[in-house]
């Protein structure tokens, strides 16, 4: 009873602090005379804050164990997915509140799928709002609170079930900090750029603000959140196609990564095991894919048929979603693209960074750990043999590090191939329903065409559950069995 009260006290600050999400978007509403939307979000503002207190006179103030931590921030994702998602079903653009419910777990979890309707005539200040749910929880709906709330240990289980594990500085809310340093530096001068691409566009300089806002903070978040009906399409320009690719490639970067590159030490992305695996991967996708595209015979060109793949594969890779093609086409690609595309949004994007997916480093620790295997068969039995890998620093490849890498893995696959399952079991064919399973578990958000309104309910129910467990690594789903079976480790 003493750890429910905790949790509920601890749920209801964050989703407290969390409302002000859409206090600018309550702003310009007022500013752009959207006064239907503004009504529609100080609804939603308010049912948070008077959620958020309830929970706070029901719960107490407590110590946050490790296991408490990671069952708050769990438990915290799918309350905020009902509260966030009334300002957007009131708008009109949902057929249900499910619908609303999965676009909103959706940003939450950086995927990117959308089943809005008429999404082009939403409003500038619900669009706003839709692309700072997913930005806010890219860095971390925790890493917010943890500034304020944390204290070491206790805030370190929060820390954890997020889905992060490295410590940039020893105090979590000094690296919390830190995390939101880097982040809002990267977001000025990303909006300013964008904006600037826009204006030459000739889109207007209020119009090109805005979707320069919403472009990076999807791209920066890796979530791909589109925010027109055609995705980067809109557009039609190649500086805009550039300019996102360098944002979601730094997006899908370890934040520990960027602090010790802004601190001086710039070779450590020529060391660094991650980035090493990263582009290894990266170039067996892109083979896969090119293969299926050069197979398909919809390009006659090398400049189209190049650009389209590595753009794609890339967007794949560090699990951002940004599409400048219909979903229709990722079918008439062919299979070998499809399974290419599968191979780099299951692998994903680095740890500790706001991409998804198993993670770069896990798949760089399971096979480094795979060759060391093969090579001790070469020594004599009582020879000990101590192998490395570089992450920041020189870290000693034991069993802990690969059983926790192996586990995870382990996890993801077994949730991409359930999630196929039940498209299969729906009619849809194999290969686009585990193209969408692990699209949505790794918080890609790409569709080959089976993410719609129009899908049935419980698909939905699937998926969000799918998106959940991927974006927090199931460390959370973890915690929550452990505190069921009361144990107290």
């Amino acid at each position: 009873m003493t750890n429910f009260r905790t949790i509920l006290y601890y749920i209801g600050r964050i989703i407290s602090a969390f409302s002000f999400v859409a206090f600018i978007p309550f702003v310009i509403a007022i500013i752009m005379a959207e006064y239907k939307s503004a009504i529609d979000l100080l609804i939603g503002f308010s049912s948070s804050v008077l959620f958020g207190y309830i929970l706070i006179l029901l719960g107490k103030k407590g110590e946050i164990t490790w296991v408490v931590g990671m069952v708050i921030v769990s438990l915290t994702w799918f309350f905020l997915m009902f509260l966030v998602a009334i300002p957007l079903f009131l708008s009109g653009h949902y057929l249900s509140y499910l619908d609303a419910c999965f676009d909103t777990m959706s940003g939450l979890a950086t995927v990117g799928f959308s089943i809005i309707n008429d999404i082009d005539h939403l409003s500038y200040s619900l669009n706003t709002f839709r692309f700072f749910v997913p930005y806010i929880a890219g860095q971390g709906i925790i890493l917010v609170a943890l500034i304020f709330l944390a204290t070491s240990p206790s805030g370190y289980g929060m820390y954890l079930g997020e889905g992060r594990e490295d410590r940039i500085l020893p105090n979590i809310a000094s690296t919390a900090q830190i995390i939101w340093s880097i982040a809002l530096l990267y977001l000025v001068v990303g909006i300013g750029i964008l904006w600037l691409i826009g204006i030459k566009e000739d889109m207007g300089i209020i119009n090109a603000f805005f979707h320069a806002m919403w472009l990076y903070m999807s791209g920066w978040a890796t979530c791909g959140l589109p925010p027109t009906s055609s995705s980067v399409l809109f557009y039609y320009s190649p500086l805009i196609d550039l300019a996102t690719i360098i944002v979601f490639i730094l997006g899908s970067i370890n934040f520990y990564l960027h602090y010790t590159i802004w601190t001086g030490k710039r070779l450590e992305i020529f060391k660094n095991t991650e980035i090493r695996t990263f582009f290894f991967t990266l170039i067996v996708s892109f083979i896969f894919v090119s293969l299926g595209i050069v197979k398909s015979g919809l390009y006659n060109d090398f400049p189209s048929f190049f650009l389209q793949g590595l753009y794609h594969t890339t967007s794949a890779h560090t699990t951002c979603g940004l599409s400048f093609v219909y979903p229709s086409y990722f079918i008439k690609w062919g299979e070998i693209a499809l399974i290419g595309m599968i191979i780099a949004m299951g692998i994903g994007g680095s740890a500790g960074s706001t991409g998804g997916g198993i993670k770069i480093l896990r798949v760089g620790v399971i096979v480094k750990s795979l060759i060391e295997d093969i090579k001790s068969i070469a020594f004599p039995s009582s020879a000990v043999v101590h192998s490395k890998f570089h992450h920041i620093k020189d870290i000693l490849l034991n069993d802990r590090i690969i059983r926790s890498s192996m586990i995870i893995t382990f996890s993801y696959l077994s949730t991409y191939f359930f999630g196929a399952l039940i498209g299969v079991i729906y009619g849809y064919p194999f290969i686009n329903s585990l193209f969408e399973s692990v699209s949505t578990t790794s918080g890609t958000g790409f569709s080959c065409g089976i993410v719609s309104s129009s899908m049935p309910s419980l698909m939905k129910i699937v998926y969000i559950f799918q998106m959940w467990a991927g974006r927090l690594e199931f460390i959370s789903i973890f915690a929550i069995i452990s505190l069921l079976l009361g144990r107290k480790r």
